[in-house]
């Protein structure tokens, strides 16, 4: 088992907060985590995907009462939306006993939804933290090639062979396609939905483009919009907005579009090794999705990622804003980067605190203009602290 970093940040909002949520894609390895955690403890496991424990919860206020000296995880809170009032009335008791943090590890597979129905019901009483795939520090550095091709989910990164983690990955899509999504959003047919979800894996790290995307789909924008709206909320893609700075240039104002985990990427567009992703021509925009989401997951909330790009041609494929100052990052695969002066260009305009490129090597050096070369997991412990 690897260890996952998350469980201690998850262990300190349970010190602080009556209940917690764990927000992340299905599989992701939210309820592994919640069961190591729940093993340290007085605990009680419900998962509401089981008609059983379903029925514990035909008057969850009662039940739960009943088992309010532990920890209770509630795993699938999607299934019981009306819960949450149940939940703030036994917090609100137990507050009022004396006992005020550490009551409720709530799991969910979609974020909108999940805040919605919590923000509502359980607000001053809920913490948040986002559960990412593993991640390089997570996996070690010797790893890396492996985590970039097969993604960071478990079961996909630690399977036996590349054939057995891209066909555990095939199975992943048809479930989500045919019984996850139709859960959580509008019936959309479940052919269409792969049909837009490949043409988001060849659009990877390119400007979204809905208007296209439509006519390709045969539907219209606001069709298309619902569909990312739905991909973006269950956390399977990223949409990185465009940084809007007042520097009196005329900026690219739409987003770009990632999916998530890379392993999902290349079974989506059928590069099943590394040697077949190494020679496709979608190998940069890869690389640069999969060190996006690295970077995100060891940022923990502490800045804002977006992009900056005008049309006389600036660049900056990442910035971080982290309030009282900006970090510009170029993002190159190859370990001897070469800055283009689009990238200069766009830091003479912004000005920014750190001007660094993460690159594919594993060593960190300078390079002219300010700029430091960084390996990613360097860049990563350095951000996570």
């Amino acid at each position: 088992m690897i260890e996952r970093r998350k469980q201690t940040e998850i262990v300190e909002l349970l010190s602080t907060a009556p209940s917690v949520a764990i927000l992340g894609p299905r599989q992701v390895g939210k309820t592994t985590l919640a069961l190591a955690l729940a093993d340290q403890q007085p605990s009680l496991y419900l998962d509401l995907q089981s008609e059983a424990d379903q029925v514990k919860l035909t008057d969850p206020g009662y039940y739960l009462r009943q088992h309010a000296d532990k920890l209770i995880v509630l795993d699938e809170i999607h299934r019981a939306p009306g819960i949450f009032s149940a939940l703030r009335g036994i917090i609100d008791e137990n507050r009022r006993a004396g006992r005020r943090t550490g009551q409720f590890l709530i799991l969910g597979s979609a974020s909108l939804d999940l805040l919605r129905q919590s923000g509502e019901s359980l607000a001053g009483r809920i913490a948040f933290a986002e559960m990412f795939p593993l991640d390089l520090r997570e996996v070690g550095q010797g790893a890396g090639a492996d985590l970039w091709l097969r993604g960071g989910y478990p079961d996909s990164f630690q399977a036996a062979t590349d054939r057995q983690s891209d066909q555990w990955r095939q199975d992943f899509i048809r479930t989500y396609l045919e019984r996850d999504i139709p859960e959580f959003g509008p019936r959309i047919p479940a052919e269409r939905l792969r049909r837009f979800w490949t043409m988001l894996a060849h659009l990877h790290g390119g400007l979204m483009n809905a208007a296209q995307l439509a006519r390709n789909l045969d539907v219209d924008s606001k069709t298309v919009a619902t569909y990312l709206d739905l991909l973006v909320d269950l956390l399977l893609v990223r949409r990185l907005p465009p940084w809007h700075a007042n520097v009196g240039k005329r900026l690219v104002k739409s987003p770009k579009v990632y999916l998530r985990d890379t392993g999902v990427l290349h079974t989506l567009l059928q590069i099943p090794t590394l040697d077949a992703l190494l020679g496709h021509p979608k190998l940069g925009d890869s690389w640069e999705g999969f060190v996006i989401e690295n970077i995100a997951a060891a940022l923990k909330g502490l800045a804002r990622p977006y992009f900056y790009r005008t049309a006389a041609g600036a660049e900056i494929d990442l910035i971080l804003d982290f309030g009282s100052e900006i970090w510009a990052i170029e993002i190159k695969r190859n370990a001897t980067p070469r800055l283009s002066k689009g990238f200069h260009l766009a830091c003479e305009d912004l000005q920014p605190a750190r001007r660094m490129v993460v690159h594919g090597g594993d060593e960190t050096f300078r390079l002219e203009g300010g700029v430091e070369a960084v390996a990613l997991v360097d860049l990563m412990l350095e951000i996570a602290g």
